[in-house]
């Protein structure tokens, strides 16, 4: 629980057009999707296809302990953003990916676009998407793939930023925009998928 004044409230509703999307690096999974990495491991175990306690060189550790790694908490380097740099939105990728939490903070007008290709993929979502057979676009809806905290902020703020967060011991990558939206358009669009032949940009509604 917390308290904040009225005025330093950030609820998206200053998100304008032309506003950058920057995506903060998280540390694997968050606690998000453990259901479908469930049934991943149940089906991985039964054929024998995965190696619960193994060191895989790709991982740098054993396949468990990248998926209890811990949740990355971003309150400081936030706090310390808000100092000095305006803030439009910010919002987790908890439970349902870029999906279930983007278009929440966005007001009437207005659409967000990632570019999904715009930062590494961390080794643990390769290993799960393979032995899953999952889906780029289901990866997206599931899990964080690699950032765990967007910020929309205005463009011309962008490098001051992500300075501010290496020095602060945060990786951060530029991922997106936000653009005018007819009323008929979605309010978000991610895209490139990564997978060959994949469609250029996935419209979730």
């Amino acid at each position: 629980m917390g308290v904040v004044e009225r005025d330093k409230v950030i609820d998206g509703s200053t998100v304008r057009e032309g506003d950058a999307l920057v995506g903060i690096a998280s540390s694997g999974c968050h606690s998000n999707g453990y259901s479908l990495i469930r049934q991943i491991l149940e089906q991985a175990e039964a054929s024998k296809a995965l190696d619960f306690f193994g060191e895989y060189p790709e991982l740098n550790t054993s396949l468990a302990g990248a998926l209890l790694a811990p949740t990355r908490i971003y309150v400081k380097p936030l706090l310390n953003l808000l100092r000095d740099f305006t803030v439009n939105g910010m919002v987790h990728i908890t439970g349902g990916g870029f999906a279930g939490n983007v278009p929440r903070i966005l007001p009437k007008g207005v659409r967000a676009r990632i570019d999904v290709d715009s930062w590494p993929r961390p080794p643990i979502f390769g290993v799960l998407q393979r032995h899953g057979e999952i889906a780029d676009g289901e990866m997206l809806r599931v899990f964080n793939c690699g950032i765990g905290m967007v910020l929309v902020v205005p463009r011309e703020q962008v490098d001051d930023i992500q300075q501010r967060l290496h020095s602060l011991g945060e990786r951060s990558y530029r991922i997106g925009e936000i653009e005018r939206k007819a009323p008929e358009d979605p309010p978000l669009l991610l895209g490139p998928l990564a997978a060959p032949g994949a469609p250029s940009a996935s419209r979730v509604r």
